[in-house]
């Protein structure tokens, strides 16, 4: 489940634990191991105590402990950030527009970042932000309340967009334009984009279908699905923000080493 040329890219990410000199106990599962029965989980949506001993994960809470430990330590992060520049660096990151949209997940525990969800009969729910680029490569992404309404969420996207190195001179991390539905029409919003430098080309309310901004959104929401394909992000079972982050990451570094690897 794990190629080796992405293992190679995420073995020296890891945190390394080492191992008391007295009483060192036994030797823990190999992070590769682990990280095979994390990506297993996040394609399934498995629950982590009926994770297949038999496979060599090691325990569901053996898993667990190292999923959030990783997350911790930035290890995703710095994993999609050597991927983005991997991209850059082959000129398939398209900087001349960037997309920006959102979709409601359920929470069925609720939790931290839960709200009552405006297009699930007010149940608990959240909100996966998500902002990429003009090919559909996620660039950021944000987790909130399923109550919280989209624009508020447009410039800390574009805040999280992290530095992307791959190309001589400075580090890139402003597109040209951005692109979004109408739930993003506000003229304050649109100020802030052209304050940044970024062309703001959003759909506004009351106006007909038909704008043909669709020809350009669309990339995001082929991300959208792409990232509910990993079954454990359909519906969100942890009560902690932090736990489904550091599921949503991992998927997002997935789908940038797919495009990646269309290249080959």
């Amino acid at each position: 489940m794990v190629p080796h040329d992405l293992w190679e890219r995420i073995k020296p990410l890891l945190p390394k634990k080492e191992r008391r000199f007295r009483d060192p106990g036994r030797l823990p599962v190999p992070d590769r191991q682990v990280l095979c029965g994390i990506l297993y989980v996040l394609h399934t949506g498995i629950q982590w105590e009926h994770l297949p001993g038999e496979l060599g994960f090691g325990s569901g809470m053996t898993c667990w402990r190292r999923l959030r430990d990783w997350n911790e330590a930035g290890a995703w992060q710095r994993l999609h950030e050597v991927l983005l520049a991997e991209l850059n660096a082959a000129a398939r990151l398209d900087w001349s527009r960037c997309v920006v949209d959102s979709s409601h997940v359920r929470a069925l525990r609720g939790g931290a970042c839960t709200g009552p969800s405006p297009v699930d009969r007010g149940r608990a729910g959240s909100k996966h932000h998500l902002i990429t680029d003009g090919h559909g490569t996620p660039l950021a992404v944000i987790l909130t309340g399923g109550n919280r309404n989209d624009v508020t969420q447009l410039t800390p996207l574009l805040d999280a967009i992290p530095p992307v190195r791959g190309r001589v001179g400075p580090l890139r991390r402003k597109p040209d334009s951005l692109f979004a539905d109408r739930g993003y029409d506000h003229d304050i919003y649109r100020d802030q984009i052209r304050a940044r430098g970024i062309v703001p080309a959003i759909t506004r309310r009351n106006t007909r279908h038909g704008t043909g901004l669709g020809v350009y959104r669309w990339v995001v929401e082929r991300t959208f699905a792409r990232l509910h394909g990993f079954r454990r992000l359909r519906v969100r079972w942890e009560r902690r923000a932090d736990i489904h982050e550091a599921f949503v990451e991992p998927a997002c570094c997935l789908i940038t080493y797919r495009q990646l690897n269309s290249l080959c």
